[in-house]
């Protein structure tokens, strides 16, 4: 009886056996259901989610392909290591074990480091803002399998996030074709380069229509732009302060806004007043509450403009902030290379918001003595009620000289209790301990090149010479092998990750083109060019500017120009810094080519001047 069981026992696993390979040979995708694929990926950001439920996918061919074959959309949801809500939509849905077993059945999810795919993050943040009218991060798109973006959405309660899941996968099982026919007429491309001159009465139009529209948007009362969250908008405010640096008839009005603008950014919650250095952006128009990720790009290019705001608007001090901030980017984000890190997390090591930054009662009581804690207090803001659940964020409050009058003592005397305290609260800082996203990111290094190699242009220090020429060396030793640059390296091994998009050329080409100035080495003007050129040669078209080489997307196509976002258009940037060189090189077929790629893209520039600052800004220098 026993061998008589055996026997069938045998049998019953040679079928299942066969059946099996049958499944793996015929049936590739039933054989391999999805599982998360992050499990120590290289990005901190990815790593981060390979404990999900949710079965990520990384990008890549493979992933598009598979979501062809089972003809599923693409649920793609794209952050960034020091991104708050992010978090919160990680611990709030994607570790919520129904809403990950909905999501893994209906669609291909796929997890993405906006920091390493530029171009993906670009069109899919272009999609959300024409169709949700504003965009941000988490960043949630529903892709057809062709390829094309269908349904955009930032951050979402579980609650909402589950209806929208259960709405589109019922509307794509009863009619895909349909979706698809309409995701994909969202598609369009650039018409591609005009005449190499430029009608100078047009461009002045043009400029006038932004400083126009910029002063419409112009918050009156506490600066920036809008009157909810702000954002430094660095691109928009360096092409204002061009422009009232050549005159013109709302010059008064444009001051005024601008030396607003820079005082708010300077005095409140964007700045990191023990510390040093920028956060992201505030979440209400007062800057008084900031996101607290800090940014590479933002303090790079913050430096640079609080610089050329202390000479077009004659404040000193905004120099003094401009040195601030490039003195935190050398304290807290510069790598063992020579290089800058990509960001500081929003959260501690606690995972409390803020907690890095925020003092509460008891601790400033230990740290500072009275009188000390008494002039800390009256200076920065520090009464009533805590506003954040881990204490105070010191914010401007009272002068100097009313801290004086109040406490009996003379402005030196307060200014060095200030100093005192300031000093104390910044060593106690330095224990805590902040996550920091380590990568070393090929466009983000070079606006920091520009930073720092336009300071010791301007200033002669040497500390500052120095730290350009260790980012100049990382991008050229590590990033860059004479025809291509590397987007992103990570890790003790500077493992490569990533792909270079657009912005990569733009803006270290233009860190090489400041460098070389400061140097005067025809060496280094020899790389600016060869950078340069290999930008045209990528990513130019007849068509217009692609923001990258390869798609996986079937709706990236070329536009005539690259709008401004947090950092400036990377066709604007490429067109400036082509047009400095073709004057220092002689180069008339580089200008020619660089004019025929400014004199197109009108429509755009005519309707929406305020996000096309750059391209404008550059056209103005062509005159």
């Amino acid at each position: 009886m026993l061998n008589k069981y055996n026997h069938s026992l045998r049998t019953w696993r040679r079928c299942e056996s066969q059946f099996v390979l049958f499944v793996v040979l015929c049936l590739p995708w039933a054989a391999h259901a999805l599982s998360n694929q992050l499990k120590n990926h290289p990005s901190p950001y990815l790593a981060l989610h390979a404990e999900d439920p949710v079965a990520w996918q990384d990008w890549s061919q493979a992933t598009v392909e598979r979501a062809r074959k089972e003809n599923k959309l693409l649920f793609i949801s794209i952050g960034y290591f020091s991104c708050h809500w992010c978090h919160v939509m990680q611990k709030e849905s994607y570790r919520n074990k129904e809403i990950a077993s909905y999501i893994n059945k209906n669609f291909i999810p796929v997890k993405v480091d906006r920091e390493l795919q530029p171009t993906l993050d670009a069109r899919m943040i272009d999609f959300v803002e024409r169709t949700r009218g504003r965009g941000g991060w988490p960043l949630n798109v529903f892709v057809t399998p062709n390829g094309h973006p269908l349904y955009g959405a930032l951050y979402m309660p579980p609650e909402q996030f589950m209806s929208v899941l259960k709405r589109l996968g019922d509307l794509w099982k009863e009619d895909p074709k349909s979706l698809m026919d309409l995701a994909q007429a969202d598609a369009t491309q650039g018409q591609g380069p005009g005449k190499p001159e430029l009608d100078r009465a047009q461009v002045k139009a043009y400029a006038l229509s932004a400083v126009g529209r910029a002063l419409q948007l112009g918050d009156e009362i506490y600066g920036g732009f809008g009157d909810q969250t702000k954002f430094p908008s660095t691109p928009q405010l360096e092409f204002l302060l061009d422009q009232l640096a050549a005159g013109g008839s709302e010059a008064t009005k444009l001051k005024s806004f601008l030396v607003l603008t820079f005082d708010h950014m300077a005095d409140y919650g964007l700045y990191d007043h023990v510390g040093e250095g920028f956060f992201r952006y505030t979440v209400d128009p007062e800057w008084q509450t900031p996101h607290f990720e800090k940014m590479l790009y933002d303090n790079a290019q913050l430096a640079r403009v609080f610089r050329r705001a202390a000479q077009v608007l004659g404040q000193k001090r905004y120099t003094d902030i401009a040195d601030r901030t490039l003195q935190f980017l050398m304290r807290a984000m510069r790598a063992p290379s020579g290089a800058y890190y990509a960001s500081l997390s929003a959260l501690d090591d606690k995972g409390i918001e803020g907690g890095y930054y925020l003092w509460d009662s008891a601790q400033l009581g230990k740290l500072l003595n009275a009188s000390e804690n008494q002039a800390f207090r009256l200076a920065w803001s520090v009464r009533d009620a805590p506003p954040f659940d881990g204490g105070y964020l010191p914010i401007l409050g009272q002068s100097v000289k009313d801290i004086a009058k109040t406490m009996g003592l003379s402005e030196a005397q307060v200014q060095q209790l200030l100093l005192s305290a300031k000093q104390k609260l910044k060593a106690a800082q330095a224990k805590r301990k902040l996550p920091i996203d380590i990568k070393l990111l090929a466009a983000w290094n070079g606006l920091a090149l520009s930073a720092f190699a336009e300071a010791a242009a301007q200033t002669g220090n040497k500390q500052y010479r120095q730290a350009a020429q260790d980012i100049r060396n990382f991008l050229m030793n590590r990033l860059w092998d004479g025809s291509e640059l590397k987007r992103s390296v990570t890790g003790k091994n500077h493992r490569a990750i990533g792909k270079a998009a657009v912005e990569d050329y733009a803006y270290v080409a233009e860190g090489l083109l400041n460098w070389a100035e400061l140097t005067t080495d025809k060496k280094d003007l020899a790389n600016a060019l060869a950078v340069t050129e290999q930008a045209w040669k990528r990513f130019y078209t007849p068509q217009g500017w692609r923001m990258g080489e390869d798609s996986l997307i079937g709706a990236e196509t070329g536009s005539d120009v690259l709008f401004d976002g947090p950092m400036p258009s990377p066709s604007g940037i490429i067109l400036h810094t082509s047009l400095r060189l073709a004057k220092k090189t002689g180069d008339k077929e580089l200008r020619r080519r660089t004019l025929g790629a400014l004199n197109s893209g009108h429509d755009l520039m005519r309707d929406n001047p305020f996000w096309f600052a750059s391209q404008i800004r550059a056209m103005t220098v062509a005159q």
